[in-house]
């Protein structure tokens, strides 16, 4: 019998920014598939950690702030102590964008959004990959988006973060897949979630973002979710530093 591949029973997944969304599409799907979740959100994730009770799923929750390092330290401390050691992570926490030329934009924006886009991925593999050295290997999974690839106008400080976001895990890979942990990184286009709801409102703003991509729609969390749990499994065993677009051909054209 072929084993299923997708089976993370056993296993400890740590995904921060799952509150709602992606993060918590991809919490309820790794529990589906017998995983023990640690959640973390900013303030709370009541309805995904309810979700996956529901389930029948193990999740705990972790309050904290990925751009501050005792937070994320204290995260991946409570994973461990509570689960054994740490498998898998999916660094999702991320800010949107102030939407304004550059040279409107404050420091305080830039400063903003860098913290969490980018120093947050870096904190949380400053403390995650030690454990999953421990534990014989692991994968981590970050969170870019189709501009850490390209530029769009409007936003200068949130695409140097998502471009920051692909670089450490590119370098990040090249250190440590030796070790045995996999190192890599998505980049959805724009997906519908909580976060998104107030720019989806406004129907000329969602056919513009449509238009980007050659399916003409808007992507569903659950459809960025199956991308992570591949990349956590065995079948991207020879997968580390890759930057994969999630986009339904938006950056190929």
């Amino acid at each position: 019998m072929v084993p299923n591949l997708l089976d993370f029973t056993g296993k400890t997944v740590l995904i921060t920014g799952a509150r709602s969304g992606i993060g918590q599409a991809t919490a309820i799907a790794f529990a589906r598939q017998g995983a023990n979740v640690v959640v973390n959100g900013r303030s709370n994730a009541d309805e995904t950690l309810a979700r996956i009770k529901d389930l029948g799923g193990e999740a705990i929750f972790v309050k904290g702030d990925v751009s501050v390092a005792a937070d994320v330290q204290n995260m991946v401390n409570i994973a461990v102590k509570k689960y054994g050691g740490l498998d898998v992570a999916f660094n999702n926490a991320g800010l949107l964008p102030v939407t304004t030329n550059l040279v409107e934009q404050t420091e305080e924006d830039y400063d903003k959004i860098m913290a969490v886009d980018c120093k947050g991925i870096f904190l949380c593999m400053k403390y995650q990959i030690p454990e999953m050295i421990k534990r014989g290997g692991g994968s981590i999974i970050n969170c870019g988006s189709v501009v850490s690839m390209v530029a769009d106008p409007g936003m200068a400080p949130y695409v140097a973060a998502k471009h920051g976001a692909a670089g450490l895990t590119r370098a990040a890979a090249l250190e440590y897949t030796k070790d045995k942990v996999r190192i890599n990184a998505i980049c959805p286009a724009f997906t519908g979630t909580e976060m998104t709801s107030g720019w989806m409102s406004d129907p000329d703003f969602c056919e513009m973002v449509k238009s980007f991509n050659f399916a003409h729609r808007i992507a569903d969390p659950e459809e960025i979710a199956g991308i992570v749990l591949f990349l956590a499994s065995p079948m991207a065993s020879f997968m580390s530093g890759a930057v994969i677009p999630v986009d339904s051909a938006q950056t190929a054209h």
